[in-house]
């Protein structure tokens, strides 16, 4: 079986993606509303977790700072990777709220805070960009 590229995928196939990104944008609509909600409900201090979640995943670019010049644009550093993608996976933010459920947890900003970070993430995957290579590329 040939593999195909990009420009020569079936069109069932970039119905499929269109459909998954459609899913994801979805996502993200929900979870930004929900942090909002709980940021309206609970305070300055919900609204200030749901920011401060919804921007903290892409700071893990950080960790290879240093090593940014070393990099084709739109590729992050190796040494960043293992954090992106730690940060970007959408089961850990909804494991979590899991735990938050089942816990009895009752601080709002934590839910915010989570619900922000699964809105980044949706966001990200409805957009395009998803988890890394080792090499720090996008995957397919």
């Amino acid at each position: 079986m040939a593999v195909m590229d990009a420009g020569t995928r079936p069109a069932a196939h970039k119905g499929v993606r269109y459909a998954v990104r459609l899913a994801w944008a979805a996502s993200a609509v929900f979870w930004g509303a929900f942090a909002v909600l709980e940021a309206v409900n609970h305070g300055v201090l919900a609204g200030l977790f749901a920011v401060v979640f919804l921007i903290a995943p892409d700071l893990t670019f950080l960790v290879a700072v240093r090593d940014a010049h070393t990099t084709r644009p739109g590729q992050l550093p190796a040494r960043a990777v293992p954090y992106y993608n730690a940060a970007h996976r959408a089961l850990v933010p909804v494991a979590l709220m899991v735990v938050y459920t089942v816990a009895s947890l009752s601080w709002a900003p934590l839910f915010a805070g989570l619900c922000g970070w699964a809105a980044h993430i949706s966001l990200d995957r409805a957009l395009g960009y998803g988890l890394r290579t080792k090499e720090g590329l996008q995957r397919d």
